[in-house]
């Protein structure tokens, strides 16, 4: 189908479909993570930071491209999550710059609004490196200009793109020497691919060979069965079971007693403790929702199967009578008293209530729960720093994946924001007890970001794959030692695997060794290696923090 002229309802639906069509391939772009840990949060990042875009457009269609793109550039914006997120976001601010005063485009004006994203998103990465999405996009925007040139027809220009975005992304490890290494290809530059196939069977009216539906999640679920029925249209004492459960399985395979688990006859068996029961597993963990009258009784059927982790009851009678209450009340209640802005606000990032604790103990206003495996948007920086509440916020992402989304925060902050490029909860300790609430803020950022270089970080975790990176050649289950981005070690054994860590990070100069222990570490686990420490290492004084952070069983800091 030739198109000369695209405008802003068509143009909505290729990014609604782009967006579709990344959700459904979200899980395979996450597996191809570099390293074979269990975090790959790529195509999580760029799937949640597209669909907030989409949403966006989705509620502002209109025949004005300009207008339609102004909202794909807000809504990612905000959604952006991760490194991958913030560069996707980058790519359509640029996009959508270019074209923001035109009611509709020729494919000279699609191809030239490509390359103007192409360059903005440079721009906006300090150390930009080739082999990845940015390289994939530069190679299709190129491309999209010399189609251009001799085509007018939008939908043969999108063809050139996509075949040649392929092409690049087959040839990013030619220019990223550890994804040859690994045999993979960059995810980033996987997931454009993705979203610009999407735009593509818009524009030729074909359908896509994979499903196209978006993915829902247990929240969307969850938020649709809680919607059926308004708070204000029942009664409290018509609620017949009484708490709402949430909480998730990590199964056990000695705990299944050798048999697949079947999420059919699991939803069937917890039919019986109550009503709303939401099921969702895949091939570690099952997500349940249920509303039942004995949640203890649904804890102990779910122990059956393996631990349990992220539990959380809510006594939906005292909800529903709060709130018909407080809409009683509303109209005669005090306006609540202002709070006083704070001088310095400090903002960070972590997994695990633990290391909230931790960090909430040495200084921290706001800890937003996020980190590996999920990446915290844009927005839920703005909002911690804007609910913090202070005249100068320090940002600490502690996690090499949102440091792009906090500087891309601080850009839209009215507050003076600093962000320090903390990679990893001890970097973040480290810069957080450097603070100095009685020095400006310049000063600050100075001293915080040099306590970064003070710190050695090290991570015990378990490989998800078969692979050979770093010259180690490691099997799945495998658990692998990373020092500062690194892998060095790696073992069957947990407690080797550490050891062997360890050795590589201490030193002559170490005077002190943080334990930070994760909800899958043993007690035992721990005493081995506090033990070893103290029998190879008598001078290094060692400290133990239970940081309950999942993934990782262990991280060490070594200062």
């Amino acid at each position: 189908m030739s198109i000369t002229v695209l405008e802003g309802k068509r143009f909505a639906e290729m990014v609604i479909q782009g967006a579709n069509h990344l959700s459904s391939n979200a899980n395979y772009v996450d597996a191809l993570n570099v390293f074979p840990v269990p975090d790959g949060d790529t195509g999580t990042n760029m799937n949640l930071s597209m669909t907030s875009g989409a949403k966006e457009v989705q509620n502002n269609i209109q025949s004005h491209i300009g207008k339609v793109g102004l909202s794909l550039s807000k809504g990612l914006l905000m959604g952006a999550r991760g490194n991958s997120g913030v560069i996707l976001s980058q790519l359509f601010r640029g996009f959508s710059k270019s074209i923001e005063q035109k009611d509709s485009i020729s494919a000279q004006e699609f191809a030239n609004a490509l390359q103007f994203g192409v360059e903005t998103a440079y721009k906006a990465v300090m150390k930009p490196v080739e082999g990845t999405i940015l390289t994939v996009a530069k190679d299709a925007a190129k491309k999209a200009v010399q189609s251009a040139e001799n085509n007018t027809d939008i939908t043969a220009v999108m063809a050139d793109v996509v075949k040649e975005a392929k092409a690049s992304l087959n040839r990013t490890p030619d220019l990223l020497p550890v994804l040859k290494e690994v045999g993979v290809v960059d995810s980033g530059g996987q997931g454009l691919v993705f979203v610009y196939e999407g735009f593509l069977s818009v524009l030729t009216g074909e359908a896509l060979p994979e499903t196209t539906q978006q993915t829902v999640t247990m929240n969307d679920l969850v938020n649709a069965e809680h919607h059926k029925n308004v708070h204000g249209f029942m009664n409290t004492e018509d609620i017949e079971f009484g708490y709402c459960t949430e909480f998730m399985v990590r199964l056990e395979e000695d705990k299944l007693g050798g048999k697949p688990f079947s999420e059919e006859q699991f939803r069937q068996d917890l039919s019986q403790y109550g009503d709303s029961l939401l099921v969702i597993a895949d091939d570690e963990v099952v997500k349940i929702h249920i509303h039942s009258n004995k949640p203890g009784e649904v804890l102990t059927f779910g122990q059956n199967y393996g631990n349990l982790i992220k539990m959380k009851i809510e006594n939906m009678r005292e909800q529903h009578s709060s709130l018909i209450e407080g809409s009683k009340e509303s109209f005669d209640a005090p306006m609540p008293a202002v709070e006083e802005q704070k001088e310095y606000g400090i903002v960070t990032v972590s997994m695990g209530s633990g290391i909230a604790d931790m960090f909430r103990s040495i200084g921290a206003h706001s800890v937003i729960e996020g980190g590996q495996t999920m990446n915290p948007s844009t927005e839920d920086i703005v909002n911690a720093v804007n609910k913090v509440n202070a005249k100068k916020v320090f940002i600490l992402p502690n996690n090499k994946n949102i440091i792009m989304a906090a500087e891309q925060a601080a850009q839209v902050l009215d507050a003076e924001v600093a962000v320090i490029p903390s990679k990893t909860v001890p970097q973040g300790m480290s810069a957080l007890l450097a603070f100095n609430p009685s020095g400006d803020l310049e000063t600050n950022k100075k001293g915080m970001i040099a306590a970064l270089e003070h710190v050695k970080t090290g991570q015990i975790t378990y490989a998800v794959r078969d692979t050979s990176i770093d010259g180690l050649q490691i099997e799945t289950g495998d658990f692998m030692g990373i020092a500062d981005g690194k892998i060095v070690a790696k073992s069957k054994e947990k407690v080797q695997s550490a050891q062997e860590l360890l050795g590589k990070m201490i030193d002559e100069d170490t005077e002190i060794l943080t334990i930070i222990k994760g909800e899958e570490a043993l007690e035992e686990e721990l005493e081995a290696i506090v033990s070893f420490v103290e029998e190879n290492y008598e001078d290094v004084e060692v400290e133990v923090h239970d940081g309950k952070q999942p993934l990782y069983s262990f991280i060490f800091s070594v200062e």
